[in-house]
């Protein structure tokens, strides 16, 4: 009897800064041979479609606090129970070697399915703060490994810097040539992830719109913005006679980011990986309603190494970004230092250090335990 493949069970929230990691980690373990499931809430299987079709997706209950209304909150911990269970059946049904928690509410159910049938465990964090549900298992794991360092760790708690993995189709483009701003067409990519695209849809246009036409008339935009702003926002561009491509979601992320001369993002993890591994000057905008400030501390390394502007959201107006997209602009011999510091900064072999370390944990299995 042929022995099964060994199972890696990836427990993700539903954002794309949790769920990147894991299907990049997901594409290199199918290609050793493993076998791979997605634990996943709703909302996040609607960013499982760039899986590869071997995942298995197991769709669980699960819901956060933080977006429940007064009554709502009262289901939440039922809502996480019955996910725990049914993880709980899946999990002696087919006991998976190693689960990899990527951080979110979602991921909850499956690590707590973990930790009760003591599977081996670890989780990824691509922030340089811990996230809540991180934190509420940090000192339940075999493994912490950090995406973002320095990460703010709790005392006693060790972790290993890996990077943040990024999916293949970034990995392709990395590296690749940088043309720096001149007196022909230009491209800005503005991205502002799940939470945050809404400010950046409120000033990034104007701000772009009161750029002096020497800059202006060369200037094709890839705005990525909230389905309920992309009217407004493609209306401005086309009022003011500014080339653009106004959608939700970007599937051609990684060619449109190596075709940028700039990009205009939020500081979250996944946006700075790729930033860094295809090597792009950027204007980082943290997000401000971040309780733990966790973008600030995901852009202070390229701030450090001169391969970003931060500019914090309390208090930026129009004025004052259009005058840094103009500095910038205007500044062309600064552009290409910029996207080689951004090079520096990367670690393309993050995902290449991350299965070492679940290969790490499979292999201090009993070998009755193994697949």
């Amino acid at each position: 009897m042929t022995a099964k493949q060994p199972l890696l069970l990836l427990a993700a929230g539903g954002t794309g800064g949790h769920m990147f990691p894991a299907q990049a980690l997901a594409e290199a373990m199918l290609s050793r041979g493993w076998r791979v499931k997605l634990s996943t809430d709703l909302r996040g299987a609607r960013y499982s479609g760039g899986f590869p079709a071997e995942v298995k997706i197991e769709t669980l209950a699960s819901s956060t606090f933080a977006r429940a209304g007064a009554i709502a909150k009262l289901s939440v911990p039922f809502l996480i129970l019955f996910g725990v269970v049914n993880s709980l059946i899946s999990m002696l049904r087919d006991p998976p070697s190693v689960v990899v928690g990527f951080g979110g509410y979602p991921s909850i159910p499956a690590l707590t399915a973990a930790l009760l049938l003591r599977r081996p465990r670890m989780i990824h964090e691509q922030n340089g703060v811990l996230g809540r549900v991180n934190q509420l298992f940090v000192k339940h794991v075999e493994r912490l490994a950090c995406g973002t360092w320095p990460t703010v760790l709790p005392a006693g708690v060790s972790g290993v810097h890996v990077g943040n993995p990024v999916r293949a189709k970034v990995l392709e483009r990395a590296g690749a040539g940088y043309i720096a701003p001149g007196d022909y067409p230009m491209s800005i990519l503005v991205i502002g992830g799940s939470q945050g695209a809404r400010i950046l849809s409120d000033l990034v246009p104007p701000a772009l719109a009161e750029l002096p036409i020497a800059h202006l008339k060369h200037l094709r935009i890839s705005h990525q913005a909230r389905t309920e702003d992309i009217p407004r926002v493609a209306d401005f561009y086309t009022n003011h006679g500014i080339e653009a491509e106004v959608q939700s979601f970007f599937n051609d992320i990684p060619r449109r980011m190596s075709e940028a001369q700039l990009v205009i993002s939020r500081a979250g993890a996944s946006s700075i990986a790729d930033i860094s591994v295809i090597g792009r000057p950027s204007i980082l905008i943290p997000l401000g309603s971040a309780i733990r400030d966790e973008q600030t501390a995901n852009a202070r390394a390229l701030v450090a190494a001169n391969a970003a502007v931060l500019v914090p959201e309390q208090g930026l107006t129009v004025p004052g970004l259009s005058t840094v997209i103009a500095d910038f602009l205007s500044a062309g011999a600064k552009a290409t230092p910029m996207a080689n510091a951004a090079l520096r900064c990367a670690m393309p072999d993050a995902t290449d250090r991350l299965m070492a370390l679940v290969e790490g944990l499979a292999e201090a299995l009993p070998e009755g335990d193994r697949q």
